[in-house]
């Protein structure tokens, strides 16, 4: 594990490199400056740049062992794994197909279609097409009367804490207009009072969206996504669940191979760049990880390792299997011996997306249904 000390210097470098490059970038497209000044601005940024290199290099002080990377492919496959891709510093340091499954074969990542879609809500904040903190009820006119619903925030419904009955049947294929169901969801808690996984609060952001984007022209929530974040990825048909109302289900529904979700990875890892296009600013990027009061480890989309190391480790999906009012997310962490700053992208059945920059690592794992822990398989990956 990379000491604490090192990660936050670490990742102050980073973040110094990404300031550098923003506002040299911006004095190059938007100032009208002279070449002379222009050539001026881009060694100052190159200065900067190699300044900044030794301090970069300190997420390299953790290196792999082929011996211990192996090890957790075994883990991973033992309990029906599909796909292990494990990048660091960009490139592939280890790759695993198992148990039958190919390369570029897509799977199933469930819950981890989540972050795609509050990464574009960060997109639609930059575009201004909506505001974290405004009310829903200002896009959702039913709801302007209801003393609760009628105070909900959109920020609310990304990070679950809403009070809206989870609703798991939008989970159905029978389901004719999911938005619909959405909205007429009961209210079972104050906002921010209770965190309540389940597709409806992210349901029924979807709507807004929709509602939102509808009245700027003609281009839907999903067409949105593509072009904000899928295509920029280079991720193209990608599948989708829709209903017969053409309602995208934003919680669940995309089918991806390994190589595809660690793209979305390295997008998150280089705080909303990928291949030097910025496809969402950092300042709203780092919204989507920090937790809340009523679930600390629980971002908007992305879980977080912010109680680690002093954390109780838990199984995340055995505590999502109980009742809402009977999940305990007080001082909880995915793996006590993994970075603070570790974010992940979860879905059911233990598909899983791994994102440590301290150690400039992304981790993608696919698989079927079968007892599996974070902890033990992330200890596996990192352990010295």
């Amino acid at each position: 594990m990379l000491p604490q000390s090192t990660a936050r210097i670490y990742k102050i470098a980073s973040r110094l490199a990404n300031l550098a490059f923003y506002q040299t970038y911006f004095l190059l497209t938007n100032c009208n400056i002279g070449l002379l000044t222009m050539c001026r601005y881009r060694c100052v940024y190159l200065i900067v740049l190699l300044c900044l290199k030794p301090l970069l290099a300190c997420g390299a002080e953790w290196s792999p062992s082929h011996d211990k990377l192996l090890a957790a492919a075994d883990y991973s496959r033992e309990r029906r794994g599909y796909a292990l891709l494990i990048m660091q510093h960009g490139k592939v340091i280890f790759e695993d197909n198992e148990n039958g499954s190919k390369p570029d074969e897509v799977h199933k990542i469930y819950s981890g279609t989540k972050g795609f879609w509050t990464v574009a809500a960060m997109c639609a904040v930059e575009d201004g097409i909506l505001k974290l903190d405004e009310p829903a009820s200002d896009s959702l006119a039913e709801w302007r009367d209801d003393p609760r619903k009628g105070n909900i925030t959109i920020r609310e419904l990304l990070n679950f804490t809403a009070g809206i009955d989870p609703g798991f049947h939008l989970h159905s294929d029978e389901m004719r207009d999911r938005d619909a169901f959405a909205l007429a969801l009961q209210s079972v808690a104050a906002p921010n009072e209770a965190f309540i996984y389940g597709p409806g609060q992210l349901q029924i952001y979807g709507e807004i969206l929709r509602r939102k984007l509808a009245a700027r022209g003609d281009e839907k929530p999903f067409h949105y996504l593509q072009r904000r974040v899928l295509s920029p990825l280079g991720l193209s048909g990608v599948s989708y669940k829709i209903d017969a109302a053409s309602n995208p289900l934003l919680a669940t529904g995309f089918k991806l191979s390994a190589r595809q979700w660690s793209r979305f990875g390295e997008m998150l890892l280089h705080e909303g760049m990928f291949n030097d296009r910025v496809i969402v600013p950092p300042t709203l990027l780092r919204q989507c990880f920090r937790g809340t009061a009523a679930n600390p480890a629980f971002g908007m989309g992305f879980w977080n390792n912010s109680q680690a190391p002093g954390g109780r480790e838990i199984n995340i999906e055995d505590e999502l299997e109980k009742d809402w009012w009977r999940q305990n997310w007080s001082n909880v962490c995915i793996c006590r011996d993994a970075p603070r700053d570790m974010v992940v992208a979860l879905g059911s059945g233990y598909q899983r997306l791994y994102v440590i920059p301290s150690l400039d690592l992304v981790i993608a794992r696919l698989g079927q249904d079968a007892k599996f822990s974070d902890g033990d398989f992330l200890r596996l990956i990192l352990s010295r």
